[in-house]
């Protein structure tokens, strides 16, 4: 049994170049180098038979100035400037610098092109981004692509701040392909919220022995995603369930842990109890959020609250409802593991994530 919590810890990447970083002056070159040459015996003597041998060339003028044209500078003597011939064969004048030109340019470092998080916002025309954390599968990735979303995938709290410029849509952890840890997901949860940016968290529900789900408490990643208001009033989590050992079973694991739960059987019902307690955390049923009616979603949207309540759905199509009466006698119980990768599955997220990715809030 493969659970959400399990995998590496996680460690911050250190010792990159910034984003947008320039390389140091030492290597990068100035740019354009001058060969010249040195000044020989009788300069000057030389210098006055060439004038007196070449035609008289119009002067040329200085570069213009506010108050007009400023004369050139004063030529120095006993200097000359290395500029090569065309290439053989080269059509039109060759330009003096740059690559390929005339004047010998030091190759000095290459200057890498500004890095995707310096880049403005992108037109609305154009994919929107999406945050992903950890990387989606491919049948995830084409499905966000064909609906318009360009996945950005995040792995610290310092890559969401440096996405935060080109409005992403929300922050979408879907641990398909890696495991997660609570100190991971409670630091890009924290960077959404504080960024106002939607988080969505997908996962499945399964049901098994307590032996057998030792150390998957689902009460463990829920609490993590919980914004609390302050440290005087503990987290208020709305659970939205219409199968009630489900719902009894991740109630009792969460009050456990000092959290508060409301109980919704429906996402009608939900709306009525998000009044009340204004939930830290949204936790409910994929199959149950309302897909072309208003609901749960659409409440928090109106209050602007979207943007600051993280919101969990999982998929319990694993579960047996022959086997659900073992959740209130203590003989099995719920953890959270990969959710369902079924077409249907796939078209609930990604019909979420466009409802959720639209809030003005």
């Amino acid at each position: 049994m493969r659970t959400l919590g399990q995998g590496a810890s996680y460690v911050q990447q250190g010792g990159e170049t910034p984003p947008g970083g320039t390389p140091n002056a030492a290597g990068a070159g100035s740019g354009r180098r001058r060969k010249l040459g040195n000044p020989a015996d009788n300069a000057g003597e030389r210098e006055a038979q060439a004038r007196a041998q070449a035609p008289a060339a119009a002067p040329r003028p200085g570069p213009i100035g506010p108050l007009g044209p400023r004369p050139a500078p004063a030529a120095q003597e006993g200097r000359a400037f290395a500029i090569g011939a065309p290439d053989e064969g080269a059509e039109g004048p060759e330009p003096l610098d740059g690559p390929n030109g005339a004047v010998e340019v030091s190759p000095g470092e290459p200057v890498p092109p500004p890095v995707d998080d310096e880049l403005p916002p992108e037109p609305l025309d154009n994919p929107r981004r999406l945050l992903v954390w950890p990387a989606p599968d491919t049948s995830t990735r084409q499905a966000l692509t064909e609906r318009g979303y360009r996945p950005v995938i995040v792995h610290s709290r310092e890559e969401v701040d440096a996405q935060m410029a080109a409005y992403p849509a929300a922050l979408f952890v879907d641990p398909l392909t890696g495991p997660i840890t609570r100190t991971a997901l409670q630091a890009l949860r924290q960077a959404a919220v504080a960024a106002g940016v939607p988080v969505l968290v997908t996962a499945g529900l399964g049901q098994a022995t307590r032996e057998a789900a030792y150390g998957a408490d689902p009460a463990v990643l829920l609490k993590a995603l919980a914004p609390r208001d302050s440290e005087m009033h503990p987290a208020r989590v709305l659970l939205v369930e219409e199968h009630e050992p489900i719902a009894n079973a991740l109630t009792a694991t969460l009050e456990r842990r000092g959290v508060q739960v409301a109980c919704a059987a429906t996402d009608s019902e939900a709306v009525a109890l998000a009044g009340q307690i204004r939930p830290n955390l949204v936790v409910m049923d994929l199959m149950q959020v309302r897909r072309r009616r208003a609901g749960i979603l659409d409440w928090l949207r109106s209050q602007g609250l979207l943007n600051r309540t993280p919101l969990v759905v999982y998929t319990s199509a694993g579960i047996d409802p022959a086997q659900l009466p073992r959740l209130a006698s203590g003989e099995t119980v719920l953890f959270l593991a990969e959710r369902s990768t079924s077409a249907e599955v796939q078209s609930r997220i990604v019909d979420l994530l466009t409802k959720i990715g639209t809030s003005p809030g």
